[in-house]
Parts: structure tokens; sequence; C-alpha cells
């Protein structure tokens, strides 16, 4: 009986101390501690060694790097042998082999000590493997998932760039692999929705969720605080309203329905609407919530006015003449760096692009009344679904100043620049110098008399009052540059004739 005793008092202080390092190594799976680091120097101090954890190719993956002879590695990653224990210039050493998932190679923990390994430390070498083998499994699963996320995120963003410049057969081919049905349809909404940077990723996420995945959805490249989504369907819209109602500081705004091919078009629109709902109180605003001007021009006489602005493009190949035109209208709403971002080119390719344009039309795109000109003869067929009765007949015969003199186009740039009277700073005028001055305002504070910044200031405190932005050049600025053309405020653009003898220009008597 006394011999039984003493066996158990013996082997009761071994399994205690199996259980103390057991736990301590079992702390190192739960979520907030998987960190190889930590478990091979956990390894290093309790083994009192030296460890490292390598790969096939000799990478080191954690700890500290042992010299090791490379035809026994080899055994060991190779899988001809699991395991080895041998004695080398003083030191004792231990390999073992960790698996990896496919199609990484192997990789080795070694453990290094003065002291020969005795059956406990053996143990925590053994055990120890199996926890890196299981956090290397989590790492590499993670990293896979990771991967996969990125490949669909630019995958997503391939297909959006492809629908700004047009090429809609080409985006619809990439989508048919992962979203079977997504784009076949001719018509969708584009919508912007904002938040904090650092929130974008989660909001892309809601927003993949709140619609179904029945949308297209991507971070912006261009604005770090920017998501947008392309849906076909209706019912995107109030979802996403629903969304961003429940997240304050996050805003949406909305393009009018447009055919594939107008997707540029229809991100410019969803960003002049987001601008809008700042100013409200429900964080979201459709731009077909407010009256836009070229809605209240004879359509017939707008598309011959377009047909005959854009003319010179029309000799070139389709899909150039489309690059060039879904560049153009993305840099006038844009900076060219955002522009180059969103299409996937260099800003040089958008400049080069643009420069020919302004060439091809023989004008001044430094001149805001010119770019709205421009701004508006790229958009205006959107929304029309088809050719006006009446258009074509008399091609280029129209003037944008005939196209301006309608009475609800003056009664809406009339009211529209009215809201500007009751500030006793004269807004109204500041703003028209700014803008006849090319939105400098270092010319335009020369020209009224007063400081650079108080022309800044006039202009900002306009924004609020008109419900558009205006020192970031786009639709907003450029439909308030038309209600002043409208009114007669500023002069007409001089469009064809500021830039002639082009090698690409046509040809005029």
């Amino acid at each position: 009986m006394a011999g039984r005793e003493d066996a158990e008092r013996q082997r009761t202080p071994g399994a205690g101390e199996h259980a103390g390092w057991a736990r301590e190594l079992l702390e190192h799976l739960r979520p907030a501690g998987r960190d190889l680091n930590r478990v091979v120097a956990w390894l290093a101090g309790t083994a009192h060694a030296t460890v490292s954890l390598q790969d096939g190719t000799g990478r080191l993956l954690a700890g500290t790097r042992v010299p090791l002879d490379e035809g026994l590695v080899a055994d060991v990653t190779s899988g001809r042998i699991a395991s080895a224990a041998l004695e080398d210039r003083g030191r004792h050493l231990r390999l073992v082999r960790v698996e990896r998932s496919q199609p990484a190679r192997a990789a080795v923990l070694t453990v290094a000590r003065e002291a020969p390994f005795d059956r406990r430390v053996s143990d925590i070498v053994t055990h120890t493997a199996q926890v890196v083998e299981l956090l290397l499994a989590g790492h590499e699963s993670t990293a896979a998932g990771h991967r996969l996320r990125r490949a669909t995120s630019d995958l997503r963003l391939a297909i959006l760039q492809l629908l700004m410049v047009e090429d809609t057969v080409a985006a619809r081919r990439v989508a048919a692999g992962l979203w079977p049905g997504l784009l076949d349809t001719d018509t969708a909404c584009v919508y912007v929705v904002e938040s904090s940077p650092a929130e974008r990723d989660r909001l892309a996420e809601e927003c993949v969720s709140a619609t179904g995945e029945g949308a297209l959805v991507v971070r912006c490249p261009a604005v770090d605080a920017h998501v947008i989504v392309l849906a076909p369907r209706e019912a995107a819209g109030q979802e996403l309203r629903s969304l961003v109602g429940r997240r304050p500081g996050v805003f949406l705004g909305g393009s009018a329905r447009q055919g594939l091919a107008r997707t540029a078009a229809a991100y410019g629109q969803a960003v002049s609407a987001l601008a809008v709902a700042r100013f409200r109180p429900q964080q979201a605003a459709l731009y077909a919530e407010r009256t836009r001007p070229e809605l209240l021009m004879d359509p017939a006489q707008l598309l011959d006015w377009t047909a005959g602005v854009l003319s010179p493009l029309d000799t070139l190949a389709h899909h150039t003449r489309a690059e060039l035109l879904a560049t153009t209208r993305l840099g006038l709403e844009f900076t060219a760096v955002n522009t180059a971002k969103v299409l996937g080119v260099s800003r040089n390719t958008v400049r080069a692009r643009m420069d020919r344009v302004e060439s091809l039309l023989r004008t001044d795109f430094a001149d805001l009344t010119v770019r709205a000109a421009v701004h508006l003869a790229l958009n205006s067929q959107v929304g029309l679904a088809e050719t006006p009765p009446g258009a074509g007949r008399r091609t280029g015969a129209a003037r944008l100043a005939d196209l301006l003199s309608g009475p609800a186009l003056r009664t809406w740039a009339g009211d529209l620049l009215g809201r500007l009277d009751p500030d006793g700073r004269d807004l109204r005028r500041t703003l028209r110098t700014w803008i006849a001055a090319g939105g400098n305002a270092e010319r335009a504070a020369h020209q009224l008399g007063m400081h650079a910044q108080t022309v800044r200031e006039h202009v900002r405190s306009a924004e609020p009052v008109l419900e558009r932005e205006l020192l970031a050049a786009g639709s907003d600025l450029y439909e308030v540059v038309l209600a002043h053309l409208a009114t007669g405020d500023l002069d007409q653009p001089p469009l064809h004739g500021t830039k002639p003898g082009h090698p690409d220009s046509p040809v005029h008597d």
C-alpha cells in the first residue's frame, strides 16, 4: 500500500506540470492570441531553446534562424521523414514537420537547446507543432479569403471601368462568370454612398447585403470615402436609403435611370446628387429630384445643337470616339487624377484624351462657360429614350443662345440665382465674377478689389443656398454657369474657333 501511495504522489506533480504548460499552449488558440511569433516565443522560453519556423524554401516564418543541414530540412519538408532528433556541435536539435494547406509546401519547426530533450520538453515540442499547424491553416485560410475578396473587388472595379468607357459587351462578358444575369439589362441607376474612409469597407459589405448581391458594389478608386453602386433593380434605391437612414454621417446620392452605356454620365449625376444629400435631413437625394436645365430645353433643338458641337468627332472609330467622350465627360466632372483612378488609366492618358477633344472642338476648356457648354452637349442625350420628333432635320443649326432663351429655362435660372439676392455681401456679383475668371479666386479678387480668401468664402457661402457644390468643378457648377448664361449675366461661350489649324480639325471655308 505504501508503494502505491508513493507512486501516486510521484505522478501527481507530473500531471499538474503537464496541465500547466498545456493550458498556456491552448491559450494561443484563442481568437485574441492566434499569433505564430508569440507561440514560437513561448516555446523558446518554455523549452529554454532557440526556435525557428521556416518553409521548404528556407524562408523564416517565425522565430530565430537556426543553421541547419539543407538535406535534412528537405527530407522533413518533403515528407520523407516526419521528424528528426540529433546532436550537432554541442547542440541538441529537434526538427518536426508542420503540414500546410496546398499548394504551400510543408514547414519545419526546429528547436535547438544545450540540454538534451527530456520527455516533458519533447511533448511540449510535439504539441506546439500541432498548434502551429492549426494556426498556419487558419492564417492561410484567412489569407486565401482575403485574396478572394480582393480579386472579386478588382473584378467589380474592372466591370465598372468597362461601363465607364461604354464597352458594355466586355462588361457583360466579365460579369457573367461571377454574377450571372447582373447586367442582363439595358438600364441601371448609379448610387454613390459616402462615409468616413475608416468605415468604407464595412459600408461596402453592408451595401452588398442590402442589395442582396443584385448590384455591382465598388469601392471608389478615386475617393476613399465613397462606395459606388450600380443597381439594375428598382428596389435597390430604397434598400440603400434604408441603410443610410440608420447610419449618422452617411450620405447617398443617386442618378436618374440611364442606359448602361451612359454609366459615366450616371456616375456624375450621383456625385452631384450626393452634394445635395449633405444638406438634406434624410441624408439622401436623387439627381432627378431637382430640375435639370436640359429638361427645360426643346429636345429636338438640343439634340441638333449637340450633334453640331460634337460633329468633329464623328469621323473617329466608334471605340475611339466613345473612349474620348467618356473620358472627357468624367474629366469635366473631376480632376485628372481622380478621373484616371476611376477609369484605371494614367492621368497623362486622361489629359491627352481631353487635349485631343479640346483640339477637335477647337475650343478652350480653361473657360468655364465652354466647359459648361461641352458638358451639356456630352450629356444632352442622357434620359432620352428615343430621338425626339423633329431632331436631325437641321443638324448644327441651333445655337446655345437659342436653347437658353426659352421662358421655362429663363424662369428656372432667375429663380435659382435669385436665392443669392437677400445676402448683403452681394454673393451673386462675386459668383459671376469668379466664373468669368475661370474659377480663379485671385483673378476674381483683383477685379472685385477684395482678398482672394473673401472670394472663396463668398463662393462657399453660396453653395448651401444654391444646394450645389461650386468650388469642386462638376455638374453643379456647370448648371450655375448655364443659369448665368440664360439670364445674360455672362457672355456666350466661344465654340469652334479658338484653336484652328489642328490636323484633326474639320476643314472650314
